[in-house]
């Protein structure tokens, strides 16, 4: 049965929350525990960002695999703040999980895929995120510093990357995540 992707549901949350877990308990990156349990953080931002105005249910997306999931992304609304009036509207990326049982098989990059293109359609002018410039390089993510795009931590240098989308028009400015990221700092 070929992978499917569609946006999560309510009777999807609790399996998420199993899948970001699991999917961040070994990574060397995670966040810690930040609810009483032994979960990553990543397993709790997710539900944070639900309940967060940024939350864009049309970007939270599930790969399921004959039936059962095993990947999960979460797109949110951030912000450029290039020191005009208003912020401009954004797209902050994070987390994806995919079962580690699953990893390597392109789901990843199937999630991310989806996402770009229901931003594209959506008419967003980039999705930005931080992580492995290896991994993400591939699917068309650049430094986002290349583009005047800052990180809202300068210490993360090139692991802050953006992806340009059709409808950016060279906003730059200092990147803002939806603000349940902003509990890990």
């Amino acid at each position: 049965m070929p992978l499917l992707i569609r946006p999560e549901t309510p009777a999807d949350f609790a399996v998420i929350r199993t899948l970001t877990a699991d999917a961040f308990r070994s990574a060397p990156h995670a966040a810690p525990p930040v609810d009483g349990t032994t979960d990553p953080g990543e397993a709790v931002l997710v539900e944070w960002l639900r309940e967060d105005p940024g939350y864009l249910p049309e970007l939270a997306l599930v790969a399921e695999e004959d039936g059962a999931m095993v990947g999960h992304i979460m797109t949110t609304r951030g912000t450029l703040d290039g020191g005009g009036a208003r912020p401009v509207p954004a797209l902050g990326l994070g987390p994806l999980s995919v079962l580690p049982s699953a990893q390597r098989r392109g789901i990843g990059a199937a999630l991310l895929a989806a996402t770009v293109d229901a931003a594209v359609l959506l008419g967003e002018p980039l999705i930005a995120l931080l992580g492995d410039p290896g991994y993400y390089g591939r699917h068309g993510w650049v430094a986002a510093s290349r583009h005047g795009v800052g990180s809202p931590d300068p210490a993360w240098g090139d692991y802050f990357q953006v992806r340009l989308l059709p409808a950016y028009d060279g906003e730059r400015g200092t990147f803002r995540y939806a603000e349940p990221f902003s509990r890990f700092e």
